[in-house]
């Protein structure tokens, strides 16, 4: 069964906009080169944190959206651990209702 995941992370300010944009397509290759097609990526900007993290007053927001079975999460959270850009992240299941997912097919009829 296929879900939803939604990663968010924050990339620490003092990186540039290369870096930046480098990062975002470093994450997403990991998770196309694992088997996920859809990857839908927002760049939320830079943001004032809720209390310091490292020293770190403000972030850079990035949010990914994507669907696979699960596998795929636990080597892009590896990646993220192990980098020092990654200042936190988060990984939400959101489970797709079966009632749901008939009215997509029943609208695509």
């Amino acid at each position: 069964m296929r879900y939803i995941y939604e990663t968010m992370y924050i990339l620490r300010p003092d990186l540039g906009e290369e870096l930046t944009d480098g990062a975002i397509a470093k994450y997403q290759g990991i998770l196309q080169e694992n088997g996920v097609t859809t990857v839908e990526t927002q760049h939320r900007g830079k943001r004032r944190l809720a209390y310091e993290i490292g020293k770190h007053r403000d972030g850079i927001y990035i949010q990914m959206n994507y669907e696979c079975d699960g596998s795929q999460v636990a080597p892009l959270e590896r990646a993220m651990r192990l980098s020092e850009d990654v200042i936190r992240y988060l990984t939400i299941k959101q489970t797709v209702r079966e009632v749901e997912a008939e009215e997509e097919v029943e609208a695509t009829a």
